[in-house]
């Protein structure tokens, strides 16, 4: 059973907190996803027998979160994990997936004095206006303008429903058009067979972001999911090696 704590802006945000050594480790997930996916749960059973302290939670409008999701944006879901933090004392590693790895960024970047590194896995940042909104076709941006949304189709179940405030505030929480720096341990994951986040991005992000210690793994064939044995294994290894360097 999820417990769950409120956020300055009065959100509802269900997590799961493994109590353990620090610096903690924090999941954050992608866009429509929740704290239950694969990923989530395999570290979190990785970090249970490292004796780490982990945690994983749901953004507002996600999983068993309050909000609605078509009433939420990257800004929401950043305030979150902000607030999420505060369930935490000292430095964290934080571990992005797609949105996630957006948001851990903008994590990093208001409050580097919490991160001590960084694991992305397929990050997205940027995706609301680089993906989104540069390939919606004319009828598209028209339809986003007059009804406030538009559906999208998804392989992963019912369509996606973008809604205009998503891709306005957006542009106000751009990682890759301002220095990024990540003073830390980060290392980048990523697939070579992603049909979300194409390779093109993962490479720009390595040469966008400044830091003294950053590595990019791509790994052929995995998907956007990058949720195979081999896959898993890799995230653990990445997320020991950032953390064996940032306290070492």
């Amino acid at each position: 059973m999820a417990e769950t704590f409120t956020t300055p802006q009065g959100r509802r945000i269900a997590y799961h907190l493994t109590a353990g050594d620090g610096p903690a480790v924090v999941f954050l997930g992608g866009f429509k996803s929740d704290m239950q996916g694969t990923k989530a749960v395999y570290i979190e059973e990785w970090a249970r027998a490292q004796g780490r302290a982990f945690l994983r939670f749901d953004y507002s409008g996600h999983g068993e979160s309050s909000e609605a999701f078509t009433d939420g944006c990257i800004g929401d879901w950043f305030e979150d994990a902000c607030a999420a933090l505060g369930l935490i004392e000292g430095p964290v590693v934080l571990v992005g997936s797609s949105m996630g790895g957006w948001i851990s960024l903008l994590v990093a970047r208001a409050l580097p004095d919490r991160v001590a590194g960084l694991v992305t896995i397929a990050a997205a940042p940027d995706f609301t206006e680089d993906s989104m909104w540069t390939g919606f076709s004319e009828a598209q941006k028209a339809e986003l303008d007059s009804a406030g949304q538009v559906a999208l189709p998804s392989e992963y179940g019912e369509p996606y429903v973008i809604t205009k405030r998503l891709i306005e505030e957006g542009r106000d929480r751009l990682v890759l058009r301002d220095p990024l720096p990540l003073p830390f341990p980060v290392r980048f994951l990523q697939g070579t067979a992603d049909a979300d986040v194409d390779m093109a991005v993962a490479l720009r992000l390595l040469e966008h972001a400044e830091g003294p210690d950053m590595r990019l793994t791509l790994v052929d064939g995995a998907d956007h999911r990058f949720s195979d044995d081999t896959c898993l294994e890799l995230i653990a290894t990445s997320v020991t090696d950032v953390l064996d360097r940032a306290m070492g």
